[in-house]
């Protein structure tokens, strides 16, 4: 896996991650009933997402690193999950697992 690749994959994985932790603990104007006028009831009145982003980094990097490895080790191979057997047969001397 290359920097570049790294790096998309921890990009992806955050934004994936944030958006699931987004609406966790999020308290709307209708919740706390200070509806400021021109809004909908369901806009954020506490949104903390600073702090969100910080758990989200967090979460990410286990995530990543679990993948990461799993990546690199060899254990799954693309091939592994070629279902349609698109990719052809493996070249002579690759290490392949099946």
């Amino acid at each position: 896996m290359s920097i570049a690749s790294a790096i998309v994959l921890f990009a992806v994985f955050w934004f994936l991650i944030f958006l699931i932790v987004i609406p966790i603990r999020l308290q709307t104007q209708g919740d706390v009933g200070r509806v400021v006028h021109g809004t909908h009831s369901a806009s954020p009145e506490v949104h903390n997402l600073g702090r969100k982003a910080w758990i989200t980094t967090g979460v990410t990097f286990v995530v990543w690193a679990i993948v990461a490895g799993v990546i690199l080790s060899g254990v799954i191979d693309v091939r592994d999950i070629d279902m349609f057997n698109r990719m052809g047969p493996a070249p002579a001397g690759s290490e392949t697992g099946g």
